[in-house]
């Protein structure tokens, strides 16, 4: 009886998909926003004011594309869209799995956020005659990455990868001075990073003779020893881990999150990072498959362990730092070690794909959150050295208390998103000691990291709550862009910051709360079932019961 409900159940849902058109959805979201760029450049010669609220709109449509894409997703199963009706692989083909349904969710929920954070804040900080420029570039870069997400052809990939880097080094220039050295270096890093990449597909090419990424699949098995298809993946993993700021290919990424303006930090923080990991997630675990990985015996441990180093590396510049906004790029670098600490613990537990795939979410959410917050001071006090955030609490408790939910996130303090995401990962580590004795070491690595977490951001808490008065310091820092002690300020009601970028951080606040909760619940058993089904991992029962899995690992161990 029951399962007769839910197959009707299932084709009810069927027939609402159809009849909505969402197999078209995966183009139509990333051909609206192209449009819309151009519309926004147009609009903007007659009425500069017109750039925000069609930049909103857009944003908003593709988020809503985006959720209903997830929905038939899980519901209906994958959604192939054929450009031109030319058949894989002749064809350009865009295919959405649950991976890339979720990764595109995550993306638009952060550009909706981040544009309504933009709207008075964007003002203050770029001159009034390049505003229209950079609301098509920052439509431009969101279909950038709307198209990496959803396309299923790896050359099309690497178009789409161009479009998003290059529009994310012309608005970190946008702030002009330092931001413009920080861009041609980003500039400079990213093209390296784009050759490797085309570098690899070209060799992939050359072997298969094809460019869809399902038909490389099903190629490649019986090529695992050939030369040009080891070097492939070394190019292509090289080339993204150039991309996502990997330790120690990171050296582009403090000075562009330091100089570019506060919207774009918070933005390129939170999704360009997070698109080249899932680029290179979905090309190791589709075209190159779980089983190239497991052909080479201590690949994974290699991933393992360059991702172990990139998180303590990334932590310990972190706590060097005076500068909030540098404190935060070097922050990254180790939670993107996080994630791939879990791709490759993934042969060994799915839990690892598991905390990986999480964390690609959950690091945007806390991310965010803490650049918005850090662009809200400096746009009412121009306050970025840390050493001058003393009293900061009082002055400022709306904007200092999502600091601190968003700090408290990254540190791991349960409930919240960064302690669902640590959970996930200890537990692959746990697993994965049962066949290598490095397990142990990586779960010693991430509770240590926790602490180093704790040490950067506590000192930043410590002084926004605790520390009344401070000796007066050099002012040497006033290369740094700061200004003396926030203590100087008077209280305002509402931070003294517009209401939108109020909004904004607390939607992010909240969601590293809610967010976190919701890991830890059977919700997304949908979710990670297809996600593990599409890559061929096992299911193992009562999957997102974290407290069995804890007490099985346990047992084992």
């Amino acid at each position: 009886m029951e399962d007769t409900e839910n197959t009707r159940g299932t084709q009810k849902k069927e027939e609402v998909s159809a009849l909505l058109g969402v197999e078209h959805f995966p183009v139509l979201v990333v051909t609206v926003s192209l449009l819309s760029a151009y519309t926004i450049l147009v609009a903007g010669w007659f009425n500069r004011k017109a750039c925000f609220p069609i930049s909103l709109a857009t944003v908003l449509f593709q988020f809503a594309l985006a959720v209903l894409i997830l929905r038939h997703v899980l519901t209906a199963g994958p959604i192939e869209y054929r450009l031109g009706g030319w058949a894989a692989p002749w064809g350009i083909v865009y295919v959405v799995d649950a991976l890339n349904a979720f990764v595109l969710v995550a993306i638009l929920f952060v550009s909706v956020l981040c544009v309504i954070y933009g709207w008075k804040n964007v003002e203050k900080e770029i001159e009034a005659r390049k505003i229209v420029s950079f609301y098509v570039i920052l439509q431009l870069l969101i279909t950038g990455l709307c198209g990496i997400v959803v396309t299923g052809d790896m050359f099309n990939l690497y178009v789409f990868l161009e479009i998003a880097s290059l529009t994310g080094y012309a608005l970190i220039a946008a702030a002009g001075g330092r931001a413009l050295r920080a861009s041609f270096n980003y500039l400079i890093m990213g093209s390296i990073g784009a050759c490797f990449y085309l570098l690899g597909v070209g060799f992939l090419y050359a072997v298969t003779g094809s460019l869809n990424m399902l038909d490389i699949q099903h190629i490649l098995p019986p090529l695992y020893e050939n030369k040009m298809v080891q070097a492939a993946f070394v190019f292509i993993f090289v080339g993204f881990s150039i991309k996502m700021a990997l330790f120690p290919l990171h050296l582009w990424q403090p000075d562009a999150y330091t100089y570019a303006p506060s919207t774009v930090s918070a933005l390129i923080a939170a999704t360009m990072s997070k698109v080249s990991v899932y680029a290179l997630i979905r090309i190791i675990f589709t075209v190159f498959t779980v089983d190239f990985i497991r052909h080479y015996a201590g690949l994974d441990v290699i991933i393992c362990w360059v991702a172990a180093i990139g998180i303590i590396m990334g932590s310990i510049f972190a706590i060097a730092q005076r500068n909030i906004k540098r404190m935060l790029a070097y922050s990254s670098i180790s939670q993107i070690g996080y994630i791939m600490l879990g791709v490759g613990l993934a042969p060994l537990s799915v839990w690892g794909l598991v905390g990986a795939v999480a964390h690609i979410l959950n690091h945007a959410i806390m991310k965010c959150c803490l650049f918005m917050s850090v662009g809200g001071f400096f746009h009412r006090l121009k306050l970025l050295d840390i050493r001058y955030f003393d009293g900061l609490g009082k002055k400022m408790p709306w904007t200092s208390a999502f600091f601190t939910i968003a700090a408290l996130s990254m540190i791991g303090v349960p409930p919240t998103t960064g302690f669902a995401s640590k959970i996930f990962l200890l537990i692959a580590s746990a697993e994965a000691s049962k066949s290598m004795s490095s397990g142990y070491a990586f779960i010693a690595i991430l509770l240590f990291s926790s602490l180093l977490n704790l040490v950067y951001f506590w000192r930043v808490i410590e002084r926004m709550y605790f520390v009344e008065h401070e000796h007066e310091i050099a002012a040497e820092s006033a290369s740094e862009g700061s200004v003396p002690s926030a203590s100087s300020a008077s209280v305002t009601k509402g931070d003294g910051i517009p209401r939108a970028m109020l909004f904004s951080m607390l939607v992010l606040a909240s969601a590293c709360i809610l967010v976190g909760i919701l890991w830890l619940t059977p919700l997304p058993a949908t979710l990670v079932s297809e996600l593990l089904a599409r890559f061929g991992f096992p299911q193992p029962p009562e999957f997102m019961s974290v407290a069995t899995a804890l007490s099985s690992v346990g047992g084992g161990v």
